[in-house]
């Protein structure tokens, strides 16, 4: 499974470690992933994503999935979360 949020779209960076001379080597930095369930209150569903912990907190700011989905740009998006906003958008 690829370590990308559902929601927003992060994904994993690569870049490098500075040692104290200098010297430079590859890393990644991978975003915080985690699988939740978030309930859905148009449809009275409950849905499984794998989403950042800053998408999870941005989603409780917004008030919820529904509202969260309805503000949320399509091309970030995955495709089950563009399926449930598609749902909700009809209910």
């Amino acid at each position: 499974m690829s370590r990308v949020c559902e929601f927003t779209g992060k994904a994993v960076q690569s870049g490098n470690n500075v040692s104290h001379a200098k010297n430079r080597t590859r890393r990644v930095f991978r975003p915080n992933l985690v699988d939740v369930t978030l309930a859905s209150d148009k449809l009275g569903r409950k849905f499984k994503f794998k989403i950042s912990a800053h998408a999870l907190r941005s989603v409780d700011h917004r008030g919820g999935l529904d509202a969260f989905l309805a503000k949320a740009k399509d091309a970030e998006l995955s495709a089950a979360a563009l399926k449930v906003k598609k749902d909700i958008a009809k209910a």
